[in-house]
């Protein structure tokens, strides 16, 4: 069996081969048997014989664990599963609802219903209370409003941003439990 041409050292991810710099490693074959303790360079001519590579797995175990595995198939099978796992995983995104410190009891269970959607998707919600005219020099129904959106959803989600005034709006920030 030819030996690989030596490639630099590895920059991620597991020491194999030549890179692996300790005396002493215990083995595990290509079937998963545990074959000991033995010296490093053995170990290695043993993968070689075999024609897979040694590639240490347990780097913090006293000594080492390493296995006999296809280096690039290792790596190859890495990559696909964080792949996998960058796909899968859920950002969290900030929803916005808009209201009116004066809005009808219709129109208030319509925007809660969807305030309930994104904090049961996992999203954060900001509410924004506009505020025109008069309407700005009575800001204690605005926050009335706020703070009776809070206990509809307090079971679901907590208040991450407690509503403060921005100008002519009034926000306040909600995130699932």
């Amino acid at each position: 069996m030819m030996r690989r041409p030596l490639a630099p050292p590895p920059k991620s991810g597991p020491r194999y081969n030549e890179f692996i710099n300790v005396p002493k490693v215990r083995v595990i074959d290509d079937e998963g048997e545990n074959l000991g303790v033995m010296f490093t360079q053995e170990a290695i001519d043993q993968a070689y014989e075999i024609g897979l590579d040694l590639v240490e797995v347990s780097p913090n175990a006293d000594p080492p664990v390493c296995k006999f595995l296809d280096i690039g198939k290792f790596k190859y099978e890495a990559q696909k599963k964080a792949n996998i796992a960058r796909k899968t995983q859920k950002t969290q995104e900030l929803k916005e609802i808009k209201m009116r410190p004066n809005i009808d009891d219709h129109d208030y269970d319509t925007k809660m219903k969807k305030v309930h959607d994104f904090i049961g998707d996992g999203d954060k919600v900001k509410i924004t209370l506009r505020f025109r005219g008069r309407e700005l020099s009575h800001q204690q129904l605005g926050m009335n409003l706020l703070q009776r959106v809070a206990e509809n959803v307090a079971e679901i989600a907590k208040v991450e941003a407690y509503p403060r005034m921005e100008g002519r709006q009034m926000l306040m920030v909600l995130a699932p439990k």
